[in-house]
């Protein structure tokens, strides 16, 4: 399934590979790809704005991301730099992208339900340099970047996350197919932004179709795979491995899993809560000026 053009923000020119509630990608809401050369379509950027009941997770690969919020927290996100914020009980912040010396910006933004046990905890950030993220390189040549969850022997430094979560950078290098664990209680999804190639469940002998999708994006089993290109999104069923077939030029995805939260989901806008009178609520406590509760 290709990601689709997007305006968000000021009016920044994204594609967003999935955005809304599924329960084929329970815990995750939403997921923009930021990649641009051309600073007219977005250093305009993501003026302040506020979030409630979720956590979002920045990772930059090109160009820099200023951010700033109504805490006093301030910082900029480099090359390899991750940002898991967790909005909980409420912040209001701004986040502005800038390009390299060649004008390009490149990044992700993943958006991850909360549990209404924390949808109101205090909000807090994890700032990761990209040089604190660990790499570990397979015989074959296949790399992985671990932002967050165990690996291959390796742990992300993002700590603390209620879904559990692991979320993987990985380069499959060119004609190798490779087998990747998943835990079997968790959603799955891959996301290409790199070269080319094929996904199947490996607990499936037969391969599956990346153009054959329901409504939800979910992949349907049993039809033999077309090839998954660059700002493709992958869905994968339920199973403990993946296995991918690199194309002629290699291929790198995100490949994100997490543990399902199974609660109702009330959402608008930059809020999510479980009712929609908890939604209310904080758009009136917005008006109200009331909607900060940690300082």
């Amino acid at each position: 399934m290709q990601s689709r053009p997007t305006l968000e923000g000021a009016g920044v020119h994204l594609r967003r590979g999935f955005g809304g509630h599924s329960p084929d990608l329970d815990p995750f809401l939403l997921f923009d790809d930021f990649r641009n050369d051309n600073p007219d379509e977005y250093l305009a950027g993501f003026p302040w704005h506020p979030h409630r009941g979720i956590e979002t997770i920045t990772y930059v690969l090109a160009g820099t991301v200023d951010h700033g919020d109504s805490l006093g927290n301030r910082g900029t996100l480099k090359d390899g730099d991750v940002q898991w914020m967790t909005a909980g009980s409420g912040i209001i912040h701004q986040e502005m992208p800038k390009g390299d010396e060649q004008g390009r910006v490149h990044g992700f933004q993943l958006w991850t339900n909360l549990p209404s046990s924390l949808k109101m905890t205090a909000p807090r950030y994890q700032g990761i340099s990209g040089a604190d993220v660990p790499e570990v390189t397979d015989d074959d040549g296949t790399k992985v970047r671990i932002v967050c969850g165990s690996f291959w022997g390796a742990t992300g430094p993002v700590e603390g996350i209620a879904a559990d979560p692991r979320y993987l950078d990985v380069s499959v290098p060119p004609g190798r197919r490779k087998t990747l664990p998943v835990e079997h209680s968790q959603h799955a999804f891959a996301y290409v932004f790199a070269g080319s190639g094929t996904f199947r469940n490996a607990s499936d002998p037969r391969e599956v179709t990346t153009d054959r999708l329901g409504a939800t994006g979910a992949v349907i089993p049993g039809a033999m795979s077309e090839e998954t290109t660059n700002r493709s999104l992958v869905v994968f069923d339920s199973g403990d491995e993946i296995t991918v077939q690199a194309g002629d030029m290699g291929i790198r995805f995100l490949l994100v899993s997490g543990k399902p939260i199974e609660e109702p989901v009330a959402w608008y806008g930059p809020i999510v809560m479980n009712t929609e009178e908890e939604l209310r609520q904080a758009f009136s406590e917005l008006q109200q000026g009331t909607f900060i509760k940690s300082r």
